[in-house]
This record gives structure tokens, C-alpha cells and sequence, in this order.
């Protein structure tokens, strides 16, 4: 059995976050979704995670490129630092953009 996936969101859209929350709440699986609202957002939300307990961890990463602050393509250059520095976990990101 699959335990406890913990998802960020990382979306400055608040209709795309109501409709990803919407959609993974109807799944069968035990799912909590943390959203981070920019890129600056989400590397404060992963260094965080890093220093706290296991279940503040993401299990996967869905990210916009079309972000304020820094963008999709900044957080991925800084994941591949801080991934490969092994200051970040290894995880899978996801990138959507429209």
C-alpha cells in the first residue's frame, strides 16, 4: 500500500490551485498538497522542509514556469545545485507552463 504522498504546488494561480487541490482530493490516495505561491516560495518552503521532520519532505514537486519573484526555470537551476550539494533531496519535479 502507498503511504502519505505530500505534494508541492508551486503556483501563483489561484484558480490552477483550487482545481489541483480539487483534483487530487478525489483521488483515492492520501495526498497533502502544500502550495508555495512563487519561486522564492518554494526554495524557503524546501530549505525548511530540509531541516524538519520526514513528513514535511515533498514526495513530488509540480511546478509553473511562469512564476513572479524567481521562475520555474530559476527553482529548477537551484534544485540542481542544492540536489547534486546534497543540501536538497532528490525529487521529482513535474513542469507545467501555458
Amino acid at each position: 500500500m502507498i503511504g502519505a504522498i505530500h505534494v508541492l504546488l508551486v503556483e501563483d494561480n489561484a484558480a490552477d490551485v483550487d482545481l489541483t487541490r480539487e483534483t487530487l482530493g478525489s483521488t483515492k490516495f492520501d495526498i497533502k498538497l502544500s502550495v508555495a505561491r512563487d519561486g522564492v516560495e518554494a526554495i524557503e518552503f524546501l530549505t525548511s522542509a530540509t531541516n524538519g521532520p520526514e513528513a514535511d519532505h515533498p514526495t513530488l514537486i509540480l511546478l509553473d514556469l511562469n512564476l513572479p519573484r524567481k521562475d520555474g526555470r530559476q527553482v529548477l537551476s537551484i534544485l540542481k545545485v542544492k540536489t547534486s550539494s546534497g543540501v536538497f533531496r532528490c525529487h521529482p519535479v513535474f513542469v507545467g507552463f501555458r
